[in-house]
């Protein structure tokens, strides 16, 4: 059985805002997450998605 944290659970591991991991998880960046009435279920293993507004170190985009 698939263990799941919430949004401020990950938003805490995570070190990012509650609202951007609600916002990860509408965008389907997470995979494996999923929605009970108003809470997000995200599971334990998931890794925080790549920031796509970063950049890499040659100067490319993560996002093709």
């Amino acid at each position: 059985m698939m263990e799941y944290m919430s949004a401020p659970q990950a938003a805490a591991k995570w070190g990012i805002s509650e609202r951007r991991v609600q916002k990860l998880c509408e965008d389907n960046r997470i995979p494996g997450v999923t929605k009970l009435g108003y809470m997000w279920l995200i599971p334990k293993t998931a890794e925080k998605p790549m920031d796509k507004r970063k950049k890499r170190k040659d100067g490319a985009s993560y996002e093709q």
